[in-house]
């Protein structure tokens, strides 16, 4: 007897335990972890109105870029009609709808038949016709401005790229997602200024059209279609960026027309010193960014390559400032750098310092190199500093609680890896014709076009003008900075504007077929050497116009080409007739 009862004691503990952990469970999915349930903090209150209710998500809540005239660069709004399901249940004036959006009633019916969602009509509908939609307030009949994320960014890789991660969400914004102001399906930036403003364009919640329904479909609480959305009349934020939709998509289709395969184009706004179109090739491929076949996740216009010619102002900025140039000498331009006599259709014979410049020859720059860093062996590498080609020229400052906020994930350049080559006169010759260990990015390069161009005034590339609250006030301006550092004399910086006019202007000079261009235009041709067995090379034309009141700095560079095929100076030629139309539309 004491042991029977002994066991039901026993059993009767188990239950109790049993019950306790139950209840327990209970507690925590009732009360404590609703909103956060599990490691992946499932929100449960969420996913149950998920399983009984039929949505049409109308915004997803996150921030939007847009260009310097407020048009969007990431999304396209498009005037839709949305048809709920359960009008396949009641009578309502499909008729009187059709003729609307113009379409047939037989067309409606067919998208209705067998709908278990919300479905909407693939016609862009007028202003005037969502009014009309509206005003019948039929129930499950709307005219909605839908925001459809573009397939492809404007600008793809400066604005980045958004996708779910929850190892990084959980690494960034922890205390969001315990909070529930976040979950762990939101998309966050992971690369470009996705990723650099990526705080501020976290969605505080959806915009949505949605019902409740029962296990078949069918209304739960009537026929009554919700508005769900932030109340927040400031957020999310737009980003105002630098760009010009226009221009860009001109530069983007010039791209594709010519099929550049490695390379891209900046071309800056000298005045305020901001972007106005930035393209890179090869272009990302959205569904797989990440594979390692995949190069076009890298933007090549912030990462550093070789610059051969273009190096050359350097050098002869140095040259100028530095006084190592004498009236009436000329230069051996029948030699290579290395002093052995070129091939004849190689020759120029004996040219000037100016025609050296715009003929481009190798052999006046490896000299005038030579007897500079005689004297100073690090002058090639100061000259590259006052010029902002060496450090990163993209915006940088304090902004709100961010320390050293800055808009580019940018790479800097480089002119000498070690020391030792500094001394050795072949190694001085290479780096001074832009070869050896000299890589510069094409930011870089185009923002020393703009410094050139201004009178020698170094400046920060801006690419974002500022924070806009969704009403469009201004939450944060990012101002003009200059960078930091020595500069060259305005002195120097007008010979070096001569120097590039010359470019164009000289019936030899390498960049004279863009003398039949509607503006003037200043500039220097770079062919860097990459593999000479394959005859690879990278191609480059920098420069600003119009060459007599500068407004614009464009580079274009084809990398990893060859130098027969390359489309460089037509892309740089055709860029220039492009926005020459667009200011005189």
């Amino acid at each position: 007897m004491r042991m029977i009862r002994k066991r039901m004691q026993t059993v009767l503990i188990i239950v109790m335990l049993l019950i306790s952990i139950l209840v327990g469970r209970l507690v925590q999915i009732q009360l404590i972890s609703t909103e956060s349930f599990s490691k992946n903090s499932v929100n449960l209150i969420e996913e149950s109105v998920r399983q009984r209710t039929q949505e049409m998500v109308v915004d997803d809540g996150r921030g939007k870029f847009v260009d310097r005239h407020g048009k969007s660069l990431t999304s396209l709004t498009h005037n839709r009609l949305v048809l709920f399901p359960f009008l396949n249940k009641m009578d309502w004036p499909i008729e009187r709808v059709a003729t609307i959006v113009d379409v047939s009633t037989v067309e409606l019916v067919t998208k209705l038949k067998d709908a278990t969602s919300p479905i909407v009509l693939n016609k862009e509908l007028s202003l005037s016709q969502l009014k009309e939609i509206n005003s019948l307030q039929v129930p499950g009949v709307f005219g909605v401005p839908l925001k459809d994320n573009r397939p492809v960014p404007a600008s793809e890789h400066i604005i980045g790229l958004v996708r779910q991660s929850k190892e990084k969400i959980k690494k960034q914004y922890h205390d969001k997602l315990k909070s529930g102001e976040l979950k762990i399906t939101t998309p966050i930036g992971i690369t470009g200024m996705q990723k650099s403003f990526d705080e501020f364009l976290l969605p505080e919640q959806e915009s949505k059209l949605l019902y409740h329904v029962d296990r078949l479909g069918g209304p739960m609480f009537g026929i009554d279609v919700k508005y769900t959305g932030t109340a927040n009349p400031f957020y999310p934020v737009n980003v105002k960026t630098t760009l010009d939709l226009s221009i860009q998509e001109r530069v983007e289709s010039l791209l594709d027309r010519y099929g550049l395969k490695q390379g891209g184009v900046v071309l800056l706004d000298i005045e305020s010193n901001s972007v106005l179109a930035m393209a890179s090739r090869p272009k990302i491929d959205q569904k797989n960014p990440y594979e390692e076949k995949n190069k076009g996740l890298q933007n090549r216009m912030l990462t550093p390559q070789v610059p051969g010619s273009i190096f050359k102002i350097i050098t002869a900025a140095a040259a100028l400032e530095e006084n190592q140039l004498r009236s009436n000498l000329t230069y051996n331009c029948d030699t290579s750098i290395y002093g052995n006599l070129l091939k004849e259709d190689e020759r120029k014979g004996q040219l000037s310092f100016k025609d050296s410049f715009a003929q481009s020859c190798n052999t006046t720059f490896a000299q005038l190199a030579k007897q500079l860093t005689r004297e100073n062996p690090d002058v090639l590498n100061e000259y590259a500093d006052r010029l902002g080609v060496i450090a990163p020229v993209g915006w940088t400052g304090d902004v709100f609680h961010f320390d050293h906020f800055t808009q580019f994930q940018e790479a800097s350049g480089t002119v000498w890896k070690g020391d030792a080559n500094k001394l050795v006169p072949n190694a001085i010759s290479q780096t001074a014709i832009g070869q050896l260990d000299v890589k510069l990015t094409p930011l870089a390069v185009v923002n020393m076009m703009a410094t050139i161009a201004r009178g020698g005034e170094k400046k920060q590339v801006k690419m974002v003008e500022e924070l806009q609250y969704k009403n469009h006030a201004s939450l944060y301006t990012f101002h003009s900075q200059h960078l930091q550092g020595e500069q060259i004399s305005k002195k120097t910086a007008h010979e070096l504007q001569d120097l590039l006019r010359s470019v164009v202007e000289s019936d030899k000079g390498t960049g004279q077929r863009f003398q039949t261009l509607p503006y003037t235009v200043a500039g220097k041709s770079g062919t860097a050497e990459i593999d000479i067995d394959k005859n690879i090379v990278n191609k480059w034309f920098a420069g600003y116009f119009p060459a007599e009141k500068p407004k614009y700095a464009l580079v274009v560079v084809d990398l990893n080409t060859k130098s027969a095929i390359s489309s460089t100076n037509s892309l740089f030629y055709d860029i220039v007739k492009e926005v020459y139309a667009l200011d005189n539309q």
